[in-house]
């Protein structure tokens, strides 16, 4: 199969969850043979602008500021953005330029099979190289403007989404939550297949680390002896729920003291928070890791926790889980598609994001019981080998691109 796959970011360009997907199953696609193309930004001229990379060619347009102009034809909604006006020209650009390259130049020199486009960061670019090329549009969708907002968000952004869901011959996402929440924004029903994240299951495994090695992470990090830490590692924002864990956390604390909190990542939130952990008296309890760490420090960092917990008011499907799932420790989640890859009681524990008391008595039952959480942990383990290896999602993923190529339902 020869893809032209469109995705905003991509390795080394790291900027969440998408870039992650998108590394984790183009290698799997290459290594089963497929031939890809894939067109994302650049960091400002700071990669290669063009990368071969086995059964791979990345390319990187390099983009000019098109700021002035924008003003002119851009809705009112886009010239409120301020300081995003520049980020939403880059979007433009990136969209522009990588679908005149590959209709242009790209497509008449060698034939593709279909086109891929992830999210509205690159809907752009995937309808018009559907339009130019006539190859039939898959357009994944991990999140929506509705979702991330809670509600509300740019119309112009929203209507994009719409509109390419409309043009695209096949809509992936990544849960039935998902599924369900674009039913309801009226995206075409009968086009919607869900197809779930995964995990790589060598790498994120507790086996790779010994006791020693954890027991030294956890002194550098200043976790101590017999602390219980509990892992949040994502963006600090409204939807993850972290003002709910924190606010939790003195409850916890009452029944455990030996629990510490430990939480990677940015995000708006982060001064407030830390506001909060002093409010409440517990920020000696709450590690803020707030610099950039690379994958294998992540992963130590599960290894190093005793549970991990993810109580999100929206996510789409939550890789995180996977994670924790993979490196066998309890999970506990809150709303959306992390309850999908997790089984309430088999493998973590659901709770209600916006309840502080609910996290605390869930999160206790895995930290009080320590075979519970072993139970947990294995189990989760278990689910990840047969349910979510990136194996398994790569070819559930390439099913759904030949039933588009072959016109198959």
């Amino acid at each position: 199969m020869r893809i032209a796959y469109f995705v905003w970011e991509y390795p080394p360009r790291l900027v969440g969850g998408l870039g992650t997907y998108a590394a984790e199953i183009t290698k799997k696609f290459d290594q089963m043979g497929h031939r890809l193309v894939v067109f994302t930004m650049n960091d400002g001229e700071k990669l290669p602008r063009k990368e071969e990379l086995n059964n791979i060619t990345v390319h990187r347009p390099l983009l000019a500021d098109a700021t002035p102009v924008l003003p002119t034809f851009v809705d009112d909604e886009i010239k409120r953005w301020g300081d995003g006006l520049k980020f939403f020209s880059d979007v433009l650009t990136y969209n522009f330029l990588s679908a005149n390259k590959f209709a242009n130049e790209v497509a008449r020199k060698e034939e593709f099979d279909i086109v891929v486009c992830h999210d509205w960061l690159s809907a752009i670019a995937g309808v018009i190289a559907k339009k130019n090329t006539g190859k039939p549009l898959v357009f994944h969708v991990h999140s929506t403007e509705h979702g991330r907002s809670g509600g509300g968000g740019s119309q112009t952004i929203r209507n994009l989404e719409f509109s390419t869901a409309s043009y695209a011959d096949r809509i992936i996402t990544v849960s039935s939550a998902m599924r369900d929440e674009l039913h309801r924004l009226y995206f075409p029903a009968d086009r919607i297949r869900v197809c779930w994240n995964g995990v790589d299951e060598k790498k994120y495994d507790m086996s790779r680390f010994s006791k020693q090695q954890i027991d030294e992470f956890r002194a550098k990090a200043g976790i101590k002896e017999g602390e219980k830490p509990i892992l949040f590692t994502g963006r600090l924002t409204w939807v993850k729920g972290m003002n709910t864990l924190i606010n939790a956390m003195p409850e916890i604390l009452r029944e455990c003291p030996e629990a510490r909190l430990v939480v990677l990542g940015r995000g708006e939130m982060a001064d407030e928070l830390k506001v909060l952990a002093r409010q409440l008296n517990i920020a000696d309890k709450v590690m803020m890791i707030d610099r950039w760490v690379d994958e294998e420090e992540r992963i130590i960092l599960y290894a190093s926790s005793y549970m991990v917990c993810a109580p999100s008011r929206y996510e789409p499907f939550g890789i995180v889980s996977l994670e924790g799932m993979s490196m066998g420790k309890p999970v506990l989640v809150g709303r959306g598609g992390l309850r999908e890859a997790v089984v309430e009681g088999e493998t973590g524990f659901y709770c209600e994001p916006d309840d502080a008391h609910d996290v605390a008595v869930k999160a206790l039952k895995i930290l009080k019981d320590p075979d519970l959480a072993g139970r947990l942990g294995k189990n989760g383990r278990d689910r990840v080998l047969k349910h979510f290896t990136w194996d398994k999602i790569a070819r559930d993923t390439l099913d759904i691109y030949q039933n588009v190529i072959d016109k198959k339902g």
